[in-house]
């Protein structure tokens, strides 16, 4: 056995989380099995993907992902939350600010609830967990409502309350509607469906323009919330 394989399959001792953020001592080889992971699983889906693709992208043994995550929903689940919980956290602390700056209009109450998932478009990994959100309502009920639930169901339903005190005369029923037609919206809009690409005149779009993006949206779904 070479020294290589040894410290991946014998050196790494099971790590305490703290908080939603990364395990707290979290090893290398850990993360890089998530990272391996979350391209798998939004390039094929949940179903499409194999433990033994996994452990082979990651450069691991199957063995090594099944001590530290029991099963493929184990890692499916870890790969999900590490970056939905963080997302969620960060959505909540903005929303918060805002409300502790005085009332929020509806145009920043939107910003705040995109701009923690738009800065993921900067990493290859970061596009990557788009597209696994993305794949996700696609995903059997039994694996995708829970994980949904468990990273955004806090955050999603205060920004619904707060959306209600911006504009009073919004039900609550239109109010979960829009929300979750915003939810679809920046889904489609962040997770590089190339679409403007195909559609558009050759240079009148910029897929890396960051900030014409959150604006067309945020113009899109301001416009829906405000709608009589």
């Amino acid at each position: 056995m070479n020294s290589k394989k040894s410290r991946r399959e014998g050196d790494e001792t099971p790590t305490k989380h703290k908080g939603p953020g990364r395990p707290e001592g979290a090893s290398v080889v850990r993360e890089e099995i998530l990272d391996a992971a979350e391209q798998m699983f939004a390039n094929l889906g949940y179903a499409g993907t194999t433990l033994r693709e996994v452990a082979t992208h990651a450069k691991v043994t199957q063995a090594l992902i099944s001590y530290y995550f029991g099963s493929k929903f184990g890692l499916f689940e870890e790969v999900f939350l590490r970056r939905g919980q963080v997302i969620s956290q960060q959505r909540i602390e903005n929303l918060e600010a805002m409300c502790a700056a005085g009332k929020p209009n509806v145009r920043g109450i939107v910003r705040a609830f995109l701009l923690p998932t738009l800065t993921l478009r900067n990493t290859p990994q970061g596009r990557a967990f788009l597209r696994l959100q993305a794949r996700l309502h696609t995903e059997p009920p039994e694996i995708s409502y829970k994980l949904r639930t468990d990273a955004y169901g806090g955050s999603t339903r205060r920004y619904v309350e707060v959306l209600r005190k911006a504009l009073p005369k919004l039900g609550e029923l239109d109010a979960y509607w829009r929300v979750t037609l915003m939810i679809g919206t920046y889904l489609y809009a962040f997770s590089d469906t190339h679409r403007m690409e195909e559609m558009t005149p050759k240079g009148l779009y910029d897929p890396e323009d960051t900030e014409a993006l959150i604006d067309q949206v945020t113009r899109f779904v301001v416009g829906g919330f405000e709608a009589k």
